[in-house]
């Protein structure tokens, strides 16, 4: 069985800069293409729109005709299930291109934050299990869990999965399919709401039988509270080799979890459905 410790760090140090970068929420008419550009070794992008449907394509832009992450995102409703994704980057100068490929009616709403990101609670990171190529895994959730924390990862090679979230028999809510060309370096995690009863996480890896990957899908908000209420410290102690190690330069102090609970959720949510 694969294990994979540094996920948890790597997500710890990009959620400790001294300054906070929020771009404002940008409109995104169907079929209209926008980036953002910025020089942060993670980024988080939130979509949504004011109630209406919508489909994205998020791409990490890395040099010339380097495209190392791809997610097509769709939601049946941006308001009450808006998509939240982390990116992380590594070094250097990247962009992120979003694409609303819906039709003209159903315009959309996107933001990049480049700092104070969400991160993995402790129990989203202990919490994996095996999913080999062509295998698909189910995780049901009580009524009271509001959202939920998707991390999917590998051993270095490439992820290619799916993600539904799904209310009923067959009846997809959200929908996610994601491509990244190294699941160690740039593992795929996000953040998806389930209100309501009768929702139902499947994921599939749509790779080959020789591309195995590592999925947890946990409960993140329960009755508006986030799980992530006692793992400042956790990612704290990693901080200072994380950033020996990779260079990222000291960055302040690991904030508290309280900021990403459920006023922090709703504050998100109406950022992005905001037009």
């Amino acid at each position: 069985m694969m294990k994979i410790e540094p996920i948890g760090r790597q997500f710890s140090s990009a959620s400790s800069f001294r300054e906070r970068d929020v771009n404002t929420p940008t409109v995104i008419q169907g079929g209209a293409l926008r980036t953002w550009k910025y020089n942060s070794p993670a980024a988080e992008v939130v979509l949504g729109s004011e109630g209406r449907p919508f489909d994205a394509d998020i791409e990490l832009w890395s040099g010339p005709g380097n495209v190392p992450v791809k997610i097509r995102a769709y939601s049946e409703d941006g308001l009450r299930r808006p998509f939240s994704t982390q990116l992380l980057t590594r070094r250097g100068q990247h962009t992120v291109a979003i694409r609303n490929v819906g039709q003209l009616e159903l315009p959309m709403t996107g933001a990049v934050v480049a700092a104070n990101i969400t991160r993995p609670s402790e129990l989203c990171l202990s919490s994996s299990a095996t999913v080999q190529g062509g295998s698909l895994r189910t995780y049901p959730f009580d009524p009271s869990v509001d959202s939920v924390q998707v991390l999917l990862q590998s051993d270095g090679r490439p992820l290619n999965a799916r993600i539904e979230v799904l209310q009923g028999p067959n009846n997809d809510r959200m929908t996610v399919e994601l491509y990244s060309e190294d699941g160690y370096n740039r593992p795929f995690f996000c953040t998806l709401e389930t209100p309501g009863a009768g929702n139902v996480v499947r994921v599939l890896n749509k790779a080959p039988m020789e591309f195995p990957m590592l999925a947890s899908v946990v409960p993140y908000a329960i009755g508006g509270s986030s799980t992530n209420d006692d793992d400042g410290a956790y990612y704290a102690d990693g901080l200072a080799s994380v950033e020996s190690q990779d260079g990222w330069g000291a960055a302040g102090p690991s904030g508290g979890s309280a900021e990403y609970g459920a006023a922090a959720r709703a504050a998100r949510r109406a950022a992005a459905s905001r037009q």
